[in-house]
């Protein structure tokens, strides 16, 4: 069965949890690193292609999905058109998923897509970072890969800010249970709230200019 819940789709091979894919991959470990080896790609793609005036829009984070997995997913880039749900978390619902990924992307440009001030606190940094990434969990807008070009995303947003890529590693730290990271998307899900996810920014951001 899938991880995720929702009506009949064709998305998921017939019992498994495993997308249906250009490869025609039917192996969940394989494909995972062929994932990451894409989005590792792309990372290198969009640090490049950074620039002063870079628009971190609602174009810009859907062309991120789509550009990293087109080559592996029909669907990249596309949002969901079903209601999806995920043990007890109930994701924003389908028929609002466009109208709510606007409002979040207007007040993302309301706040100049959080580009700071080389004199503004960390703190208030981490704590937009964690709002935003909040809200894009709980919306979950597409049917895959939503945490991973998530966190992406807004590692990109740092790194225009003077900062290195979030460390997430103790966060996501495989070994605990349950995983902190995890945790965190179910309280910003359930309860709308991003604390934990604002505590584990927080502690993953670096000034690039700290290290020399």
């Amino acid at each position: 069965m899938s991880k995720y819940q929702f009506k009949a789709s064709d998305i998921y091979l017939p019992g498994t949890d495993i997308p249906k894919n250009r490869l025609g991959i039917d192996d969940a470990e394989l494909l995972h690193e062929i994932e990451t080896n894409l989005l590792i790609a792309s990372y290198r793609i969009q640090v490049s292609e950074l620039q002063p005036d870079t628009r971190f829009d609602e174009a810009y984070f859907i062309g991120l999905h789509k550009h990293t997995f087109a080559s592996l997913y029909d669907w990249a880039g596309e949002y969901r058109s079903e209601d999806m749900s995920k043990g007890g978390s109930l994701f924003c619902l389908a028929q609002h998923l466009p109208a709510q990924m606007k409002r979040l992307f207007h007040n993302l440009e309301q706040e100049q897509f959080l580009r700071q001030a080389n004199s503004a606190a960390k703190e208030h940094f981490a704590e937009r970072l964690a709002y935003y990434q909040c809200e894009l969990i709980a919306l979950h807008p597409f049917y895959e890969l939503n945490g991973r070009i998530t966190r992406q995303f807004f590692d990109l947003i740092a790194i225009a800010n003077g900062y290195y890529p979030i460390d997430y590693s103790q966060a996501l730290n495989q070994d605990a249970s349950p995983n902190p990271y995890i945790e965190a998307s179910i309280a910003c899900v359930q309860r709308a709230d991003n604390r934990q996810l604002q505590r584990f920014i927080l502690d993953g951001l670096t000034r690039m200019d700290e290290s020399i």
